[in-house]
């Protein structure tokens, strides 16, 4: 039975990924409250506006820009919300991202907290996150309010141009915020500092036309298997919407539990996550890890051309050949999304790529791209397993997307190696999801930074800002980041970390098994460096419509 939710009361970034609804522009706003009054004023100011998951009856219905809202703990404490609510909150919210960079690998985890003190290990976070949180500053300088804004675009011919609500909705933020009395906080970015975060689809041009992309800055298609939950659609979705992003059952794919991220509602094991009193406020919320992802696009591109002319040496391959090939096994899609899992050499690869009219002789750029973005977001690019693909031949088992989804790799059923009765690898078609399903994260945001015809470096300002949303920061987002991205033991890889994600200060190689009847060898690239580092963020309550009421009224009574 497809349980049902009040989507009037669920804020709508939670239920859509709006860059995926056409909304390629993105504005973030940090603020401060000087005191309860002038924070409850500011919620009262924003609630009105604020986007909700009910479902758009077309286009039409569809706003030019939302807008959304979430608070950190510093923020709660400053609005009075009662000591018994308050002290209910998860331990990772409570201490903020900042005190878990040791777990989250933002901090050198072969060194003592106290030398990473003294080595000033935040120096290259923005200024607005070094601020807050800051011992001994009083708290004069903490982010209590995220505020986001989504637009669209000013059309198909203008693509490359937020629609004017979006400038519209950014005057009146910020009047409301100085007429409540609430400071708005900068010192985003490097160099020339900005009064909020920008970020945007990356933009490429097709046919004298400059359009969205669903790439980003490394030029990986990004954003394919986002996970689906009961409700979330309204009983709208399509029955293929949950194929490669729900839960794999021996009945086939099925929608994730809706308190996986959800509070309020059961999860997968059948219970109601750990939540505050009282139960109105926090039902229908859910936590969110802030998280701005700098990009080194200068060194991803000289680590990959050196190892490439090492690899088609080896391989006896094309420069072309290998640059490609070394790309999807870093990441486990071809660039242009198509999953090794189905397609795992680069012939087959270019033969696909003719096939479904993505490139090609006589292919126009234009329809090219349209194509393209038909197939990502069709079941077609998210209906594989790994169960059957053990040994890592056609996907290693260190790239990025095992890594982050082990869809039914970790089903202790599967075997590695070979059958003798067959001479083909083991096969273990009943493998579900059922140790990954418990792990999903809900990704939002947006892409920092210049489009794709725009140089970029190390120093130059690039990369992704992550809105990861769960449940339990600690059971989902973290465990993601530290024992998936920051360890390898679950995936049989020692100490090496993910190769796009990871840290390799201590670690730079990343394995790439061989199909032994291809009669190459393995591939060891050996000269990783971190090509992404945290420039900041911290972690989030996102309240139902019912809590902003409460909050903004001064009436949470956990009595």
């Amino acid at each position: 039975m497809t349980r049902e939710l009040n989507l009037d009361d669920i804020q709508g970034n939670v239920t859509r990924a709006y860059g995926r609804y056409s909304f390629p522009f993105a504005r973030y706003f940090f603020f401060h409250f000087p005191s309860p009054e002038a924070g409850r004023r500011f919620l009262e100011g924003l609630r009105s506006k604020v986007t909700t998951a009910a479902l758009w009856q077309g286009d039409e219905d569809k706003p030019k820009c939302t807008t959304n809202m979430a608070l950190t703990f510093p923020g709660l404490l400053v609005l009075q919300l009662p000591v018994r609510t308050l002290q209910a909150m998860p331990a990772a919210f409570i201490e903020g991202m900042k005190a878990r960079a040791f777990i989250l690998g933002d901090r050198d985890q072969t060194k003592t907290e106290a030398d990473a003190l003294r080595e000033d290990w935040d120096a290259h976070w923005d200024r607005i996150w070094r601020d807050s949180r800051e011992p001994g500053s009083g708290g004069k300088d903490d982010v209590h309010c995220l505020v986001t804004l989504n637009a669209q675009s000013m059309g198909f011919e203008q693509a490359e141009k937020p629609n004017p609500a979006l400038q519209q909705r950014c005057d009146w933020l910020c009047t409301l915020a100085k007429d409540c009395g609430v400071r708005q906080l900068g010192g985003i970015g490097r160099g020339k500092e900005a009064d909020y975060q920008e970020a945007s689809a990356v933009f490429d041009t097709f046919g004298g036309l400059t359009l969205p992309t669903a790439k980003e800055h490394f030029g990986f298609t990004d954003g394919i298997g986002d996970p689906v939950f009961e409700g979330q659609h309204g009983g709208k979705g399509k029955p293929t919407t949950v194929i490669g992003r729900g839960k794999l059952t021996d009945q086939g794919w099925e929608p994730l539990a809706t308190g996986e991220f959800l509070l309020g509602h059961p999860d997968e094991s059948q219970e109601l996550p750990p939540s505050a009193q009282p139960p109105e406020f926090m039902r229908n919320g859910t936590f969110l890890a802030f998280r701005k992802l700098h990009e080194n696009v200068g060194s991803f591109q000289a680590v990959v051309e050196e190892e490439a002319e090492r690899y088609a040496q080896v391989m006896g391959v094309d420069k072309e050949e290998a640059v490609e090939t070394l790309l999807a096994k870093m990441c486990g899609r071809w660039s242009d999304g198509v999953p090794l899992s189905k397609v795992s050499t680069y012939s087959d690869w270019v033969d696909f790529g003719k096939k479904m009219k993505f490139r090609g002789e006589g292919i126009d750029p234009l329809e090219g791209y349209m194509s393209n973005l038909k197939y990502i977001g069709s079941p077609e690019a998210r209906d594989f397993r790994y169960g059957d693909d053990m040994t890592g031949a056609k996907c290693p088992g260190g790239a990025h997307m095992r890594r982050v989804n082990t869809r039914d790799y970790l089903d202790p059923l599967n075997k590695s190696g070979t059958d003798p009765k067959t001479g083909k690898p083991y096969e273990n078609p009943k493998a579900t999801s059922a140790l990954n399903k418990r792990r999903r994260i809900l990704r939002r945001g947006l892409p920092y930074g210049p489009p794709n015809f725009e140089h970029k470096s190390d120093d130059t300002e690039q990369g992704v800002i992550m809105l990861i949303m769960g449940a339990s920061l600690e059971r989902q987002f973290e465990f993601v980041q530290q024992q998936w991205i920051q360890y390898g033991l679950d995936f049989h890889q020692g100490n090496n970390t993910c190769p796009m994600l990871g840290n390799h200060d201590h670690s730079t190689r990343h394995t790439i098994p061989s199909d032994p009847e291809s009669g190459r060898p393995p591939y060891v690239m050996s000269k990783l460096k971190t090509f992404v580092e945290c420039r900041g963020g911290d972690y989030f309550f996102v309240p139902s419509m019912t809590a902003i009421r409460m909050m903004a009224m001064g009436i949470v009574d956990p009595t």
